[in-house]
This record gives structure tokens, sequence and C-alpha cells, in this order.
């Protein structure tokens, strides 16, 4: 059985994985838990919409460079 995936409400290891698999280079768990951190956004339930997430990381690339 494959567990089926949803975008808006995805766990910590589910978002590491699905990132790791779409992009090519390792994503940890402890790596987003550094971005949750640094304000990455999260639902109430502390499960992750990875658009959001996603959003989040352009806006901090941005800031950076």
């Amino acid at each position: 059985m494959t567990e089926k995936l949803q975008p808006t409400s995805m766990s910590v290891a589910q978002a590491a994985r699905l990132l790791t698999a779409v992009g090519g280079k390792p994503v940890t768990e402890e790596m987003i838990r550094k971005d949750i951190e640094a304000g990455a956004p999260v639902n109430p339930d502390g499960t992750m919409n990875v658009i959001h997430y996603a959003a989040f990381l352009a806006k901090e690339l941005a800031r950076v460079n």
C-alpha cells in the first residue's frame, strides 16, 4: 500500500522524503526543523504545507542574494 500525500498537510518526515525525491539532493528532517525554527510556516496541528514552505525558501533565498 502506498502512502497518500497531502501537499497542504504533511509531516516533517513526509516533506523531507518528498523534497529529497523531487529535488535530487538530500533534505533531512533536521534541515526542515531548522527552517521551522527560523520562521518557516507550519499548520496549527504541526504539519506543513509544502507549497507555503517552498515560498518561504524562495523568499529566504531572495533575501540572502
